[in-house]
C-alpha cells in the first residue's frame, strides 16, 4: 500500500497550503492502482529543537535529540511520496519549514572516514517522488523557497515531479478554495505523482 507524507509548514489551520496539499493527495488516491495511506504532518503542532550542528554522526540513531520530530523520521524515510507545502515569508519558506529541513541534516550524516572535503553517507537508498506547494501574495518571490525545498528533496532522495504556486490577493485563511485553477493544478499534480508511484 503506497504511503504519502505531507509536510505542512503553515502555522494556520485550514490554510491554503493545507488545502492544496490535500488536493494533491486526492489526485494520487484517484489514480493510484491501490488504496493509499496519507500521513499529514502539520509542523506547527510539533515541538522541534533547532539543529545544534553537533558535528558528530548520530548513527545508529537518526538524530541525537529525541523530541517530537523523531517519529516523523520513520515516516519520511519509509514513505513513497513526499509533499512539502509552505507559505512564503520574506521570500522564502516559513520558520517551521526551515526548522524541519535543518533537523533532517542528520539523514545524510558526515563520513569522517573520508579525509578530503565534505563527504556524507546516504542512509536513504529508497528513491521517492514528491511535489511542492508554495502559497503567498502576488508581489512575493517564490524561487528562493522553491530552491530550498528542492535542495531538501535532493538531500533525502526525492524526485520533484511538480510545483503548485498560489499567489492570493487577500488575507482570508484558505482563500485558495475559491481558485478553481489552483485546485485543479494541485489535483493534476497528484494524478502525475500516482503514475510515478507505479513506475
Amino acid at each position: 500500500m503506497p504511503t504519502i507524507l505531507s509536510l505542512n509548514g503553515s502555522p494556520i489551520k485550514h490554510s491554503s497550503t493545507e488545502i492544496l496539499l490535500n488536493h494533491i493527495v486526492e489526485g494520487i488516491s484517484a489514480k493510484a492502482s491501490e488504496p493509499v495511506t496519507h500521513h499529514a504532518v502539520r509542523l506547527n503542532d510539533y515541538a522541534i529543537m533547532p539543529c545544534q550542528s553537533c558535528g558528530v554522526s548520530p548513527e545508529p540513531d537518526y538524530c541525537l535529540y529525541h523530541d517530537d520530530l523523531y517519529p516523523v523520521y520513520d515516516l519520511l524515510i519509509n514513505c513513497d511520496v513526499v509533499l512539502f507545502g509552505s507559505p512564503i515569508y520574506f521570500d522564502t519558506v516559513s520558520a517551521q519549514s526551515k526548522l524541519f529541513i535543518d533537523r533532517c541534516n542528520c539523514l545524510r550524516p558526515p563520513d569522517f572516514a573520508e579525509t578530503s572535503g565534505h563527504h556524507f553517507k546516504r542512509i536513504i537508498e529508497k528513491k521517492r517522488c514528491g511535489g511542492i506547494v508554495l502559497v503567498g501574495g502576488p508581489r512575493q518571490k517564490y524561487e528562493c523557497a522553491r530552491t530550498v525545498i528542492a535542495g531538501f528533496f535532493k538531500w533525502i532522495n526525492v524526485e520533484n515531479v511538480g510545483n503548485v504556486i498560489f499567489a492570493g490577493s487577500g488575507w482570508e485563511a484558505g482563500a485558495v478554495r475559491n481558485d478553481r485553477n489552483s485546485l485543479d493544478t494541485a489535483r493534476q499534480l497528484g494524478l502525475n505523482l500516482a503514475i510515478h508511484i507505479r513506475d
